[in-house]
């Protein structure tokens, strides 16, 4: 694809960039390369007959990982968000991908990663994790208070309490964009430091990634927690026959909560979401569980709601 000129001799490109999703041993991963610092990615090209079968193209290429279920996420087109210091304006598509992990062969060119290695505030599964207490509520607090101005104060401190479920307010798993967008404009995170390198010094914890694919990769986790509200996707991150706990355990490790086993199971039952196999599963640690599948019928079913989170406050 040829570049556009821009009257201040900018060129625009526009690239593809894959943000592929797999659960695998109850934890949410990621497809990443470039020593898990970049998603898959490349430019749209004349060749490609569209921009789904050029994302396609590019994750094969890369990773030699063929992408199932795929939508388009978001277009990110801000100034100087690849950090080049040419004039040259990036245009990305980006893409949520859902499959199942593979297990080849050490590669050099791919890996998958644990999006909690990215982001480690994102997981409650445990309770509040330390780091949030310990490491960003008091910075967040030293940000706010280092504004110039007391509306600039209070609303900072308000937006971070929102968040990161500060001062006694709930934890809402679906924001988990706003909350690394916060922490990047607060400076804690290493992409906003011009210039930064792995050996940068991180201001809170959470591995990095070049220009704005860490902020590409929490827009995908944040639309997929909300997404597994309303439609049956979990299920193409299943196997194609599962336990109920192991259903319940995806569902976790996407929302990063627990969930009230008894009512996750009745709607689930309730929906006509899965149906029997026949079979049972002996190695539960318990008696032999049942295994079940996904209702391909429900696809065309006006009334799916999704797996919902009915979640557990304990």
């Amino acid at each position: 694809m040829q570049p556009a000129k821009t009257n201040r001799s900018q060129t625009v490109s526009a690239d593809l960039i894959a943000v592929v999703i797999a659960v695998t041993n109850g934890e949410p991963r990621v497809l990443t390369i470039a020593q898990a610092t970049a998603l898959p990615s490349g430019p749209f090209e004349l060749g490609h007959r569209s921009l789904q079968s050029g994302l396609r193209t590019w994750v094969e290429q890369q990773t030699h990982h063929s992408l199932g279920y795929i939508e388009q996420l978001y277009t990110f087109a801000d100034r100087d968000r690849v950090g080049d210091e040419r004039m040259q304006r990036v245009i990305s598509i980006s893409y949520l991908g859902l499959t199942r992990e593979e297990q080849p062969e050490h590669s050099q060119t791919h890996s998958w990663q644990s999006w909690y290695d990215y982001f480690p505030w994102e997981d409650h599964r445990a309770g509040v994790p330390p780091v949030v207490s310990d490491t960003l509520m008091p910075r967040l607090r030293t940000w706010a208070d280092e504004a110039d101005d007391a509306d600039t104060r209070h609303d900072r401190w308000q937006r971070s309490a929102i968040a990161f479920g500060l001062d006694d307010r709930d934890w809402n798993e679906e924001l988990a964009l706003q909350r690394y967008e916060l922490l990047h404009e607060a400076a804690l995170v290493a992409e906003a430091v011009r210039g930064w390198d792995a050996g940068t010094a991180l201001s809170v914890p959470g591995r990095p990634m070049i220009a704005d694919h860490r902020r590409i990769l929490a827009t995908g986790i944040a639309r997929l927690r909300t997404k597994i509200k309303y439609r049956p996707v979990v299920f193409e991150l299943m196997p194609p026959t599962f336990t109920l706990l192991q259903l319940q355990r995806t569902v976790e490790a996407l929302a990063g909560r627990l969930v009230h086993k008894q009512n996750f199971r009745r709607l689930i039952e309730q929906q006509d979401l899965i149906e029997e196999t026949g079979e049972t599963m002996s190695d539960t640690g318990g008696r032999p569980a049942k295994l079940v599948r996904f209702r391909q019928a429900v696809l065309a079913e006006e009334t799916v709601i999704g797996t919902k989170l009915p979640l557990s406050r304990a």
